[in-house]
């Protein structure tokens, strides 16, 4: 079970940059039509419009959606028969088919309105969400269902929801900027009408509230009796908000090369994954349940 969550987790991070993979080369449309590939035909075909390479990314990445639902699909089934039976893991384990489904419906809705840059917001926006059920998910494999008691105290776990909104809050900035942005999926595709160096400074004031969050907890931190999971989870948060940091403001100075953004995605997937494990490992559920073997029954007396 514990391995099918975390093939889950990868799988939805992954997707999560093929797409950033389809956006900056150009190939959004190379599948212009939803759920068919062209009128006609589920495959791509030759035609005289769309680069074979831009059809070949764009199917590649629905196909990876179907891998990310089997994938998905297959860890409902594990969680289903886990014993003794857990309703939150089961919960937990639903949404992602659910989830690729939902999200296989928007990346069409976003195909047929001409990569609309609302659109692909709500698309990256939608797997962000996907990518932190996911990691909490994970942790569920590993420990109890009690209600959850904080290993904190009230005011680092309100830090912490702080820390939750500011986190959505710069990945919404950071799609913004990319609506505003060269990299829009297809040469025609219209772009957001604000100015990007503008909204590169809301995005960067929105991570600076992050690492100033952090750097609040971890001295809150210190005073309190954290366990060895928590602190490893704060430690990997700080690492993955420092090197988003770095490629962000690189790929800004160096106008935003194609593999940067498709790494400057890869991070921020990373930093949400980091966020949610801080959030989960600031919490206790006790230990994971174990199923309830029964006593051996001694046989009757014979005569």
């Amino acid at each position: 079970m514990r391995i099918l969550a975390i093939a889950v987790l990868v799988t939805q991070a992954l997707i999560s940059v093929t797409g950033a993979t389809v956006r900056v080369t150009g190939s959004g449309l190379g599948c212009p039509t939803w759920p068919q590939c062209f009128p006609g035909s589920m495959v791509p075909v030759p035609h005289a419009e769309v680069a074979a390479l831009h059809q070949a990314i764009e199917f590649g990445n629905r196909l990876l959606t179907g891998v990310v639902g089997f994938i998905a699909l297959a860890c409902l089934l594990a969680a289903w028969r886990c014993r003794p039976h857990r309703k939150r893991l089961v919960g937990l384990a639903l949404i992602m088919p659910l989830g690729v489904v939902a999200q296989a419906v928007i990346g069409g809705m976003t195909v047929l309105v001409n990569l609309a840059w609302w659109s692909v917001s709500v698309h990256f926006m939608a797997s962000a969400i996907l990518i932190w059920l996911a990691a909490i998910l994970v942790k569920a494999t590993t420990e109890g269902d009690r209600a959850p008691l904080g290993i904190v105290t009230r005011p680092m776990r309100r830090l912490l929801v702080a820390l939750v909104v500011v986190t959505a809050a710069v990945l919404l900035a950071g799609t913004l900027v990319t609506a505003a942005g060269p990299h829009a999926g297809d040469p025609d595709t219209p772009r957001l009408g604000f100015a990007v160096a503008s909204l590169v400074q809301v995005h960067g004031l929105l991570v600076m509230a992050y690492v100033l969050l952090l750097a609040v907890f971890g001295v809150w931190l210190r005073s309190a009796r954290p366990t060895k999971a928590l602190i490893r989870a704060y430690i990997t948060a700080c690492a993955m908000v420092l090197v988003q940091g770095a490629i962000g403001s690189v790929q800004y100075y160096l106008g935003v090369p194609e593999l940067l953004v498709v790494l400057h995605v890869a991070a921020a997937t990373c930093v949400i994954i980091a966020t949610a494990t801080l959030w989960v490992e600031s919490r206790n559920r006790g230990p994971l349940p174990h199923p309830e073997v029964p006593e051996p029954q001694e046989s009757p007396a014979t005569v």
